[in-house]
């Protein structure tokens, strides 16, 4: 039967990819650029059309791609700020947006206006297609507008690079200068009077080099608005503004100058991560001016300098990024984790954009290890729509498959193909692609990346005799910043989660010939994890002489493999050890409260996070516990995997897990320590699940909400209960 339903999957897929490939061939637009246009790093192209309508559709959606990003204006209306995706959900595709166009059209006269920067040049987040160019469809049974000759397009020469020093290798994006002096003013207007080239025939939609386009799986971005900072302050010649928070911004300004001038706009994170990022430059014209540098930055303070001869007349940023809502919430008689948990949400939030990334500045890189902390946190801190961000990179992580089974990350990527094992491990397994699963309701990807998961996890890796697994070296041997890292030991305990998340998939799958396979060399590990690197008092392994290693003790227990009578030991040793980075410390907290340990656990947050939150002027989390040298990897100063204690906050602290996929089902199950409240509210499919508790001498008063279409489990006076929707007051 399993063979029969195989076959039938194949044949499916097949059918299904010529009913795509077909689907692509009827594709009328074209992909245009100017004629000029060679494809050079950096290069930004303006883009024309007018059209005649007798009527106007209820909607027109328009399919648009761009090599790289694109604006777009609708009659002298901005309908698109920053539209497009880096390139690659797989290795020859493009993503394409679908925007309904019809609420910006009118009866009669219309023109579309669109500027693309074409990045031009590979990163650790895009792969460049090599040419420039412009797709747009739009197709109803009143209306057709395609991307052909009839458009008129050219270079915009008044954007171009700045001088050195430019982004680091691994960004795609270049410095923006624009020279005002060479401004097609109204360019983009209804009634421009100037001339512009006709545009130049590329390739069809679905041809080298731009390859097959595949829908944007992402909402476009959330537009916040122009809005004034914080606050101001000179020094010299450089103005400081300073941000709300650490940000995703474009920067704005109006002034009055003479010709000739150039002002240079930068973050305080134009350094993040120990090298150079982005920044921008603005060439004045003559007379009262206004400009908007469109490729965004991130950080908590805004610098322009402003050569003599300059009068600032107004300054302004616009933050924009990934379009969901920190509707989570967390608070508690302890100051110093409300405020842990508000940076890790905002490290969360401004480390979502295309991809998930480690980092806004230096890299913007879709690494997994860094995406796994993420996911986890997305169901505790944001609304629904982020759920979509990690099945992208799921899909990514999974298309970009070398032809020898490895998987690597980040993905896309045109500069970068090497594998670090750990990392691929946790990213396909039970933190990983299960979590996103079981934690969203969503198993809607399983299918599709169920047969490259199973070669990566039973091809590309092999036990040794005795079962266990040896520590591969892939690419790049990395187990986590910082010192005396057990590798071996980490390398069984992920990669016993990913058969743990593997074997729920073949469930759902119906594969019981690899169950059978994946249960054989879990219990391989089971039967001699324990006896190969129990020392007596702490796990080790053979080879290993370095100091005890917190993050091999910890994932003992995370994974399972450590049976419940060594952990008093484990206990002693995470009292002692700090050894993990940010990244792997998660994992050390949540070992702590599977002990049974919720205080030890909070006491190392404020043990470990002190330092990093020392730093009153920031609002995210740091790379490493410190600044400078104590800054693993280049120390930036927003980076995406120190959020971890804002899980177990949600999770561990107040108590809420789910015992069915997206919360279908869930358990409350406080561990308060020695804190006499807490509260929490997370944001699922079904609605608002919120947990209040008042400790009240050995008993918990709860105030708890199940939304409707919900249920809950709860202890309450050692009974199991079973809490229907609505409002309930319970005493644990």
């Amino acid at each position: 039967m399993n063979n029969f339903l195989c076959k039938f999957a194949l044949l499916l897929y097949v059918a299904l990819s010529f009913a795509l490939d077909a689907r692509s061939s009827d594709r009328k637009a074209v992909w245009i650029a100017p004629e000029t246009a060679q494809g050079q790093p950096n290069t930004w192209l303006i883009f024309r059309k007018d059209i005649k309508l007798d009527q106007v559709p209820d909607t027109l959606m328009a399919d648009i791609a761009a090599d790289t990003k694109y604006w777009m204006w609708l009659n002298g209306e901005m309908a698109v700020f920053e539209g497009g995706l880096k390139r690659g959900p797989e290795p020859n595709a493009t993503y394409f947006d679908r925007v309904d166009i019809a609420p910006y059209l009118r009866p009669g006269d219309n023109t579309i206006a669109i500027l693309v920067w074409h990045f031009g040049k590979n990163g650790f987040a895009h792969v460049n297609s090599g040419s420039a160019g412009l797709f747009f469809e739009a197709v109803s049974p009143e209306v057709t507008i395609l991307s052909d000759n009839t458009w008129q397009s050219d270079v915009y020469d008044a954007y171009g690079d700045t001088e050195a020093p430019y982004p680091n290798f691994r960004l795609a994006e270049s410095n923006i200068r624009f020279d005002a002096r060479k401004e097609r003013g109204g360019w983009n207007m209804p009634g421009y009077n100037g001339k512009l080239p006709g545009a130049f025939y590329i390739a069809d939609a679905t041809n080298s080099p731009f390859g097959k386009l595949v829908e944007r799986p992402i909402p476009m971005w959330k537009d916040y608005g122009l809005k004034p900072y914080e606050s101001t302050r000179r020094s010299g010649d450089t103005i400081v503004c300073r941000l709300p928070y650490n940000c995703q911004m474009t920067p704005y300004l109006k002034v009055s100058a003479p010709a000739g001038k150039t002002i240079r706009m930068q973050t305080d994170n134009y350094m993040g991560g120990s090298t150079y990022n982005m920044r921008a430059e603005y060439v004045t014209r003559d007379g009262v001016q206004e400009y908007e540098s469109l490729g965004w930055l991130n950080g908590h303070e805004m610098l322009y300098i402003v050569p003599e001869g300059v009068e600032v007349l107004d300054l302004k940023f616009r933050e924009t990024g990934y379009d969901t809502e920190l509707a989570g919430t967390f608070t508690c008689d302890d100051p110093f984790l409300e405020e842990l948990y508000k940076r890790s949400a905002r490290t969360l939030y401004i480390t979502m954009r295309d991809n998930y990334m480690d980092c806004p500045d230096r890299e913007r890189a879709q690494w997994w290890g860094d995406e796994v902390n993420e996911l986890g946190e997305t169901f505790y801190a944001l609304t629904p729509s982020a759920h979509k961000l990690a099945v992208k990179g799921i899909y990514e992580l999974m298309n970009w498959q070398r032809d020898d089974g490895v998987i690597y990350s980040p993905v896309p990527s045109g500069n970068w193909h090497r594998e670090l094992p750990l990392q691929m491990l946790a990213s396909v397994g039970y933190y990983g692609f299960y979590t996103q699963y079981f934690y969203s309701g969503d198993s809607t990807f399983v299918a599709d990346i169920y047969e490259p998961l199973h070669r990566y996890l039973h091809e590309v890796w092999q036990p040794g005799e005795n079962g266990l697994m040896t520590n591969r070296a892939g690419d790049w041997t990395w187990g986590d910043w910082g010192e005396n890292i057990d590798l071996d030991i980490l390398t069984n305990c992920w990669y016993y989660l990913a058969l743990k998340g593997e074997r729920e998939f073949a469930r759902m799958l119906g594969k019981d010939d690899d169950i059978a396979m994946i249960d054989s060399k879990m219990t391989a590990i089971k039967d001699n994890f324990d006896s190969t690197y129990w020392t007596g008092t702490e796990y080790r392994s053979p080879g290993y002489t370095n100091p005890t290693d917190d993050r091999s003790q910890a994932m003992a227990v995370v994974s399972g493999l450590a049976p419940e009578n060594r952990y008093p030991d484990i206990v002693k040793l995470l009292d002692t050890e700090y050894n993990a980075s940010p990244y792997m410390e998660k994992y050390v907290l949540e070992a702590l409260f599977i002990m049974g340990q919720p205080q030890r656990a909070i006491d190392r947050m404020h043990r470990r996070y002190a330092k990093m939150l020392g730093y009153k002027d920031y609002t995210t989390l740091f790379e490493g516990w410190g600044i400078g040298a104590e800054g693993f990897g280049g120390g930036t100063l927003n980076h995406a995997w120190s959020g971890g204690p804002l899980t177990l906050m949600c999770q561990k602290i107040c108590g809420i897990e789910p015992t069915s996929p997206g919360f279908k089902t869930f358990k409350i199950s406080p561990q308060l320590g020695k804190l006499k409240r807490a509260s929490t509210s997370i944001e699922t499919n079904y609605g608002t699940i919120s947990v209040s508790l008042v400790k009240k001498g050995s008993r918990i008063a709860a105030d708890i909400t199940v939304p409707q279409g919900t249920t809950a489990q709860i202890t309450v006076k050692g009974k199991p209960r079973t809490l229907a929707p609505g409002t309930h007051h319970v005493t644990i």
